[in-house]
C-alpha cells in the first residue's frame, strides 16, 4: 500500500491552498529550473510525476536508486571489454561506420546479458494481484515502473478460488512477473500450501519472494531508501569482502553505512564525460524544512556510523538492524532465511536475522566505504509511532529465546555489550523514568508523614549538609544532554569539532532537549507496557510530507496515556511536595527543577513541535473538533478517530488479553494513587489534626457519594432526558443545590476552607483515577453490571478535564501572535535559513478528517 509515485491529483490538488508540486518547487527551485530547461516544451505530466516522486519517499525513488547497480555494472563491463583506441577512434567510411555500429549493438546486447546475469532486482509486493483485480492505481504504477526498468521483477501473492468436487477452494501462489509491451507477463509460479501471510507481514512478504532471487549475495532494501551511481561502482569491491577474509571469519552479514537524506541538504556530483549523465546525477537530496528532521537525521547518522562501527569492532555484537545489509544468501537460505516471521514476538524481524546468524556461528562485519540512502520520519507523530514500534519490538526481544541463548553462549564481556546495545538501552530508559517516580513518591511519603521535617531539623542542629547534597545531586543526572554525546562525536569526526559544537548549540536553541526528553517517555511507556501485557503491533507511520497541522484530538489520542497522564501525575506529586515541604527554596528548586522540565515537556512538546500549533484559527477548529470527538457515540464499526468511546475501548483492549500475573501487577501498581488520599486527609484543617483511622474511612464515604451522584444523574439522563426534559433538569438542580448546601454547612460548622478544597482535589482525583485503572483490569467481570455506566461517565469526565486543562494554556498562548511566530521560527529554522516562505504551506496543509 506504499506510495509508488505521486498522482496528478496529489501533485496539483490545491484544495488546502498548497499542493505537493508547489511545495517541491519551493524546496528545490534550482532543480525545477534545470528540469524545465532540460525538457523544454516537451514536458509531459508523467515526467513531472516522476520528477516529484524522485524527491519524496516513494517506491519510484528506491527503484531508480537500486537500478544504478545495473547501470554501473554495464559501464564497468564496457570499460573492461574495450580499450581507449576503440573508444576514441573516429569513423573512416560509411561501411566502416556501419560495422562499428553493428559491433556496438552486439556489445550492448552482451553487456545487458552480463548485467542480468550478475544482478537482479525483485520487489516483493504481496498486494499486487489484489490491486490489479480491483483496478487500483498502485498496480498500474508498478507496471509502469517495470516498463521503465525492463530488468525489474515483481513478486506477489495470487489468491484464486476454484471449484473442487462442487466446493469452492482457495488456491494461493507466489508469482514472479516482468513487463512486456507495457503489460505484466508471468515468468514463474509456485503453488503454496495455504495463505503465506500468517505471521508478521513484512518478513512473510520477504520469505515468499526470496525463492525468486539469484546469486550468492542478497541485499535487502527498504521502501524509503535510495542509492547513488557513484556508490554503485563500489559494489564490486564490497563483494570481495566475502572472499578476502579467513574461512572462520568470512562475513555472513555485511553491514553498510546509511546516508540519512531527510533533514540535511547534501549535493552529490558524479563527474562523467557525458553531459546528460552529469545532469541526471546532480542530485539535491530531500531536505526537510523542519528541525525535527534534523534531530532524527543526526541521531540516526550517529547510530549507523560511529555506533555500528563500535558494535562491529571491538565489541563484536553488531546484528542486523534493517537495511541495506548484504547477506551471504546460501548461508541464510540453508539456516532458516533472512527473517523470522512469528506473530508478535518477531515484530522487529530484522534483528532476529542477526541473532540467528551469530547463533549459527556466523560473522557480522561493517564497512563504511560504501553507503546507501535512507529516509526517516520527519514529523513528531510519525517519529513517535516509529519509536513506539521499536520499543514494542525490543520488549518482545527481551522475552524471546534468541536473547536467552545468546546470553548463555557469549562470554561475560560480550554478554554485557550485547545487553547494553540491544534491550538494555530500553530497559535503562524504563528504569530512568521509574526512578523519577520512586524518588517523588519517596519525597511524598517524607513530607506527608513529617519525617522530612524531623530529618532536616536534626541535620540543622548537627550542622549536616549531606542529606540536602544527596537529594539535590540527582537533578544533575536528569539533564538529558548526554544523549547528544554520540551525535557530537560523529559530527566532530566528519565535519570538525568546531562545526559539531556549533550544530549542537543550535540544536539546543531549537529545543532538542525537549524532543529527546519526550522520546524518553515514548520508549519507557511502550517498552514497559508490552513487557507487562504484550500486545506489540506494527504501527504504520506514513512517508509523505508532514508540513501540516495535526489536530488537538489526534495528539490527545496518541499521547494521552503515554505522556499526558504521567505528566499530570508528576505535577500532582510536585504540587503536593511544594505545599507541604519544610526545606528552603534553593534546596527545593535543585531537587525538582528537572522533574518540572520533564513534566512540562511531556505535556506540551506535541503542540510545540506541531506546525501552526499556536495559530488562533487552528485552535478554534481544534476545539470544535475536540468537542465533536468527545460527544460522538461509539460502538461497533465506529473508528477510534471518530469517537472517544471507541478510542477508550481500543486504548484499554490490551488488558483483556493479559495473563493473571500481569493483571495482579497492574493492580498493585495502581495502588500508588491511594497514597495521596491516605496522606492528605490528615492534613485537612477540617480534621483538626485528628489521626484516627475513621477520618480515612469518612473520605471514602465522600468518594462513594460522588459515584452515587454520578449514577443518579446518568440514570436520569438515560430515562428522562428525551421525553421528560423538565423533570430531568429539576433533578439536576436539586443535585446541584444539595452539593452547594453541603459545602456551606461544612464551611460554617466544620471550618472548611478553600485550601481544604484544593487539598481534597489533590487527594480524591488520583484516587478516582486509580479506581478507574483497577476496574479496567476487572472489566470482563463487571462490565455487564449497572455499575459500569457511571464508571464510563467518570472516565469520560477525566479525559475531558485533562483535555481542557491542556487546551487552556495553548489557547492563551495562541491569543498572542508573537508566540506563533516564535514557534514557527524555532520549528522551521532551516526553512528560514534557506529563505523559504514556509508559512503558506503550514497554513494550507491542514490534515482533514
Amino acid at each position: 500500500m506504499e506510495e509508488v509515485k505521486f498522482s496528478d491529483e496529489e501533485l496539483h490538488s490545491d484544495q488546502d491552498e498548497a499542493s505537493i508540486l508547489s511545495y517541491m518547487q519551493k524546496i528545490y527551485p534550482d532543480e525545477w529550473t534545470n528540469f524545465l530547461e532540460r525538457l523544454g516544451t516537451n514536458v509531459k505530466s508523467e515526467d513531472i510525476r516522476y520528477w516529484a516522486s524522485f524527491r519524496g519517499q516513494t517506491l519510484s525513488r528506491t527503484v531508480r536508486g537500486m537500478m544504478y547497480y545495473r547501470k554501473a555494472l554495464r559501464l564497468q563491463a564496457f570499460l573492461d571489454r574495450t580499450n581507449d583506441q576503440e573508444l576514441y577512434k573516429g569513423p573512416v567510411g560509411t561501411e566502416r561506420e556501419q560495422n562499428k555500429r553493428n559491433i556496438h549493438q552486439s556489445l550492448s546486447t552482451e553487456l545487458d546479458a552480463l548485467a542480468d546475469m550478475k544482478f537482479s532486482y525483485v520487489i516483493s509486493c504481496q498486494k499486487f494481484g489484489e490491486q490489479k483485480s480491483n483496478g487500483d492505481a498502485h498496480a498500474q504504477d508498478i507496471i509502469d515502473l517495470m516498463a521503465r526498468y525492463p530488468a525489474l521483477r515483481v513478486a506477489y501473492i495470487e489468491e484464486k478460488e476454484i471449484i473442487v468436487d462442487n466446493m469452492p477452494h482457495k488456491v494461493y501462489s507466489s508469482v514472479l512477473i516482468k513487463a512486456e509491451n507495457n503489460l505484466d507477463q508471468e515468468i514463474y509460479r509456485i503453488k503454496l500450501p495455504g495463505p503465506p501471510i500468517i505471521g508478521e507481514g513484512k518478513p512473510e512478504n520477504q520469505n515468499h519472494a526470496i525463492i525468486f532471487t539469484r546469486g550468492e549475495a542478497l541485499q535487502t532494501i527498504d521502501m524509503n531508501q535510495d542509492n547513488y551511481l557513484e556508490e554503485a561502482y563500489k559494489m564490486r569491491n564490497v563483494l570481495q569482502e566475502f572472499v578476502r577474509h579467513p574461512r572462520d571469519q568470512t562475513p555472513t552479514i555485511l553491514g553498510l553505512r546509511e546516508h540519512i537524506f531527510t533533514g540535511r541538504s547534501v549535493v552529490f556530483l558524479t563527474w562523467l564525460s557525458n553531459i546528460q549523465c552529469l545532469l541526471d546525477n546532480m542530485r539535491l537530496l530531500l531536505c526537510s524544512v523542519s528541525s525535527l528532521a534534523g534531530f532524527m537525521s543526526y541521531q540516526e547518522t550517529s547510530f549507523v556510523t560511529i555506533g555500528q562501527r563500535f558494535l562491529a569492532d571491538p565489541l563484536r555484537v553488531r546484528f542486523h538492524y534493517g537495511h541495506p545489509d548484504i547477506f551471504d544468501r546460501m548461508f541464510h537460505l540453508t539456516r532458516g532465511g533472512i527473517s523470522k516471521a512469528s506473530k508478535t514476538i518477531n515484530l522487529s524481524e530484522d534483528v532476529f536475522a542477526g541473532y540467528n546468524s551469530i547463533l549459527r556461528r556466523g560473522h557480522i562485519t561493517y564497512n563504511e566505504y560504501i553507503q546507501v540512502g535512507k529516509g526517516r520520519d520527519v514529523g513528531l507523530n510519525q517519529i513517535s509511532k516509529f519509536e513506539a514500534k521499536v520499543a514494542n519490538g525490543n520488549s518482545e526481544q527481551t522475552l524471546s529465546r534468541d536473547i536467552y541463548r545468546l546470553a548463555r553462549r557469549f562470554d561475560f564481556f560480550r554478554m554485557l555489550s550485547c545487553y547494553f546495545t540491544t534491550v538494555g538501552f530500553y530497559f535503562n530508559s524504563l528504569i530512568s523514568v521509574v526512578g523519577v517516580y520512586v524518588f517523588l513518591y519517596g519525597q511524598l511519603y517524607l513530607v506527608l508523614s513529617g519525617l522530612q521535617s524531623a530529618l532536616l531539623i536534626k541535620a540543622h542542629h548537627q550542622n549536616m549538609k549531606s542529606l540536602e547534597t544527596a537529594l539535590a545531586s540527582q537533578s544533575f543526572l536528569q539533564l538529558g544532554l548526554l544523549t547528544g554525546l554520540p551525535m557530537v562525536m560523529e559530527l566532530g569526526l566528519e565535519k570538525g569539532f568546531r562545526a559539531a559544537l556549533s550544530d549542537f548549540i543550535l540544536m539546543q536553541l531549537q529545543v532538542a532537549s525537549v524532543f529527546f526528553t519526550f522520546s524518553l517517555g515514548t520508549k519507557a511507556h511502550y517498552y514497559g507496557r508490552t513487557i507487562l501485557h504484550g500486545g506489540a503491533k506494527y504501527r504504520p507511520t506514513g512517508r509523505k510530507f508532514v508540513v501540516f497541522h495535526a489536530s488537538f484530538t489526534e495528539n490527545y489520542q496518541l499521547y494521552s496515556r503515554s505522556h499526558f497522564v504521567k505528566a499530570f501525575e508528576l505535577i500532582f506529586l510536585l504540587i503536593i511536595y511544594h505545599l507541604f515541604r519544610k526545606s528552603d527554596g534553593k534546596f527545593h528548586v535543585m531537587v525538582t527543577y528537572s522533574t518540572w522540565f520533564m513534566a512540562m515537556t511531556w505535556l506540551f512538546a506535541p503542540f510545540l513541535f506541531n506546525p501552526a500549533g499556536f495559530a488562533w484559527h487552528k485552535i478554534v477548529d481544534d476545539w470544535s473538533d475536540w468537542n465533536r470527538w468527545m460527544m460522538n457515540q461509539g460502538g461497533i464499526g465506529v473508528q477510534p478517530e471518530k469517537s472517544w468511546e471507541s478510542w477508550w475501548n481500543a486504548e484499554n483492549a490490551h488488558l483483556r488479553y493479559s495473563v493473571l500475573s500481569s493483571r495482579i501487577i497492574e493492580v498493585l501498581l495502581c495502588l500508588r494513587f491511594f497514597v495521596y488520599q491516605y496522606g492528605l486527609v490528615y492534613h485537612l484543617k477540617i480534621s483538626h489534626d485528628n489521626k484516627n483511622f475513621l477520618v480515612y474511612l469518612l473520605s471514602w464515604v465522600v468518594i462513594i457519594s460522588i459515584v452515587g451522584l454520578v449514577k443518579l444523574v446518568n440514570c436520569a439522563s438515560r430515562q428522562l432526558s428525551s421525553k421528560h426534559q423538565l423533570i430531568f433538569r429539576f433533578i439536576k438542580l436539586l443535585t446541584f443545590l444539595a452539593v452547594v448546601t453541603s459545602f456551606i454547612l461544612l464551611s460554617c460548622l466544620c471550618k472548611l476552607s478553600i485550601m481544604d478544597l484544593i487539598v481534597c482535589c489533590l487527594a480524591f482525583i488520583p484516587t478516582g483515577w486509580g479506581l478507574l485503572l483497577i476496574v479496567q483490569v476487572l472489566r470482563p467481570k463487571i462490565e455487564y453490571y449497572a455499575i459500569w455506566e457511571p464508571i464510563q461517565v467518570i472516565a469520560h469526565a477525566y479525559d475531558y478535564g485533562m483535555g481542557t486543562l491542556l487546551f487552556f494554556p495553548i489557547a492563551v498562548l495562541a491569543w498572542m501572535p508573537i508566540i506563533s511566530a516564535i514557534q514557527t521560527r524555532v520549528l522551521f529554522n532551516r526553512a528560514f535559513s534557506r529563505q523559504l516562505q514556509i508559512q503558506p504551506f503550514i497554513i494550507g496543509k491542514t490534515k482533514r478528517r
